[in-house]
């Protein structure tokens, strides 16, 4: 997965950008039924959280997320967070990848 983030970056339209979400999902399901621990809440309700707690605007997360129109669409629930998304959100707020995914 760190060899794809690395290749596709923040390239949505890059070709292996896809596999790079298929990617994320698995290592997600994996880590859910793997990880013992890890809280089934949802992805947008852990970084609405987390921005709560860091007293986070939306337009705080454009390194992570992307235009302030991504972050936008994210938080309200239109999109969901892809797998490079999910990657730079923890590193920012120290948490596993897979709370986003």
């Amino acid at each position: 997965m760190d060899m794809l983030l690395a290749e596709v970056g923040d390239n949505e339209n890059h070709p292996l950008a896809d596999l790079l979400d298929v990617v994320g999902m698995l290592v997600s399901q994996y880590e859910d039924e793997n990880t013992p621990g890890l809280q089934s809440a949802e992805p947008l309700d852990v970084l609405r959280f987390l921005m709560e707690q860091h007293n986070l605007k939306q337009s705080d997360l454009r390194k992570e997320i992307g235009t302030q129109g991504v972050v936008s669409e994210i938080l309200s629930g239109s999109r969901e967070i892809n797998a490079r998304q999910a990657k730079a959100l923890a590193k920012r707020f120290g948490v596993s990848p897979a709370v986003f995914l």
